[in-house]
């Protein structure tokens, strides 16, 4: 959840914005520049690269990994793979 969050964040507040420096904060023209939101751009994105990493390592280890091992079929395990996100998106439709 806490990836998803963060991606989020990064689509909706911080890449719309006109400003992507506090230098640019003196920029006169600059109508779209929250600082809060550029003050926080620095912790959101290196907590993103972690949890994704940490997620994408999961879903390796999970969907992969352990399978092959197993003896499994690995398409069934990366078949359900793709239901991950399903939820989200119905959440997403739905508010």
């Amino acid at each position: 959840m806490l990836p998803l969050y963060l991606a989020w964040w990064l689509w909706t507040e911080y890449l719309p914005m006109d400003c992507k420096t506090t230098q640019d904060l003196l920029k006169p023209r600059l109508t779209n520049c929250y600082y809060p939101t550029l003050d926080h751009a620095p912790v959101m994105m290196f907590l993103l690269a972690v949890t994704g990493s940490l997620l994408l390592a999961l879903v390796l280890i999970l969907d992969v990994l352990l399978p092959l091992r197993r003896g499994g079929r690995l398409r069934t395990s990366l078949g359900t793979t793709v239901l991950i996100p399903v939820p989200f998106v119905i959440g997403l439709f739905l508010t």
